[in-house]
């Protein structure tokens, strides 16, 4: 029975707060668009899309009505268009990117997810050429998202997709080099992707999942940061309380629209994901967060520990608000989408190695930062190959989204806009792994993962 008291604290939770869906998206298969005849194929992809998500839009804005509740984003992902158009040449892939685009600008959605192939053990041929068509499709496009899955925890690390994706990386970033780089923004390396997750530039409609389908997140760092500060200072197993409990509610806000939101569009409810994905606004900060826990800034010794704490409770409190739970689900720390990671990066003390060990315990991993413009390729695959190596040993899903931006330095400043935000361009180590990088191959998965 809805209590009257719950009903208020959710209508502060959206006004004071920031709480809202962070996304409402449809995952759509494209595997009944596949042919031979590219200009067949187009159409049918065409077609399959905005025949889907015809009334995406039209359904989230009735639901925002209706409920009170904003739905930032309305977007789509695909599957992996590496199976798709397999019998493609790169610049058949191309056309296939400037297709989704077209199709998303006409429903008015705000990115597609999926240009993306899986070559965790190696690499059939449409997967390389699309992997070769990244930068171009990018540079011409404005809603497309990329990602390549290089490692798995069963098969191991391919150092040669993970050498090839940090030149891929440079390439994108001086397509885009007149917009700050921002095709890189829209590109992620991943190990261990999954197949439900409905945030960019990682979202892809995996093969096990049904024809259509509706995959939500949820987001609310504000809501969390106001319980923390409101709780004062008591003990952690306190503290860990006080978190799940704001995250059931939060979570419970996002199964409510997750459903009604598949029950008016007549397709399945797959999962809510309930991340806590943090904005450049003002009080929508996973670093306010943890410096309300008693930090002085993010990046100070105890960063990870509380980090930890953070990302366990949001998992424990909003597993038991939803019937499905997918996606990446607990705390994201995208440095140019959250202002306080930007300031603490800016200031030096949120440095590039404190953010890879916070993603040993978080749900994603090196996330929209920016680094000078004129870093090697293989520093960029060496910085990828320590990331993914995390994910594969820890047996979780992290993923590098990095910004090499032309014609900046440390010191400088990137702007990408909306959502995406900005960011100081971090320094990185001067040394090379070149030699490292170059010796290709795979690094063998680790012995815990022959579990069968």
């Amino acid at each position: 029975m809805l209590n009257i008291n719950d009903v208020l604290e959710t209508v502060r939770m959206i006004r004071e707060e920031n709480l809202d869906i962070r996304t409402v998206t449809m995952g759509i298969s494209l595997f009944d668009c596949i042919s031979d005849d590219p200009e067949r194929l187009m159409q049918k992809i065409y077609d399959k899309v905005t025949g889907s998500a015809k009334d995406l839009v039209k359904v989230c804005e009735d639901l925002e009505r209706t409920y009170g509740i904003p739905i930032v984003n309305k977007r789509i992902s695909v599957t992996p268009v590496s199976y798709v158009g397999s019998s493609m040449m790169r610049d058949g892939y191309v056309r296939i990117a400037q297709t989704l685009d077209k199709a998303c600008r006409e429903l008015g959605v705000n990115f597609i997810g999926g240009y993306s192939a899986h070559v965790q053990k190696g690499a059939i041929r449409g997967a390389s050429e699309l992997i070769e068509s990244i930068p171009e499709a990018l540079s011409v496009t404005e809603r497309v998202c990329s990602s390549i899955n290089v490692a798995t925890t069963k098969a191991g690390i391919n150092m040669d997709a993970v050498r090839r994706m940090g030149e891929i990386i440079k390439d994108t970033a001086y397509a885009t080099r007149d917009r700050d780089s921002i095709g890189c923004a829209k590109l992620v390396v991943f190990s261990n992707i999954p197949e439900d997750n409905p945030f960019m530039a990682g979202a892809v409609h995996g093969i096990g999942e049904p024809d259509t389908v509706i995959n939500v997140g949820v987001s609310g760092p504000g809501v969390v940061a106001a319980a923390i500060r409101e709780a004062g200072q008591c003990d952690f197993s306190e503290l860990a309380e006080t978190i799940k409990k704001i995250a059931f509610k939060i979570t419970r806000v996002g199964q409510l629209i997750a459903t009604e939101a598949a029950a008016r569009l007549g397709v399945p409810y797959g999962i809510v994901d309930l991340s806590l994905a943090p904005t450049p606004a003002a009080g929508d900060s996973v670093a306010e967060i943890l410096e309300n826990m008693g930090l002085e800034c993010t990046g100070t010794h105890g960063t990870t520990a509380a980090l930890a704490l953070l990302n366990d409770a949001v998992k424990k409190g909003g597993v038991m608000a939803s019937g499905h739970v997918g996606g990446l689900s607990g705390a994201f720390i995208p440095v140019s989408e959250d202002r306080g990671m930007i300031s603490a990066a800016s200031k030096g003390i949120l440095t590039l190695e404190k953010l890879e060990a916070m993603t040993a315990v978080c749900s994603v991993g090196l996330d929209m930062f920016a680094v000078p413009g004129d870093t090697s390729a293989a520093t960029i695959s060496g910085i990828i190959a320590d990331e993914i190596s995390i994910g594969v040993v820890n047996n979780k899903t992290t993923a590098v989204r990095v910004i090499p931006v032309y014609g900046k330095t440390v010191g400088d400043t990137c702007e990408f806009g909306g959502l995406l935000g900005y960011a100081p361009i971090m320094k990185l180590h001067s040394e090379s792994c070149e030699s490292f990088i170059k010796r290709g191959g795979r690094i063998p998965a680790p012995i815990h993962s022959l579990k069968n």
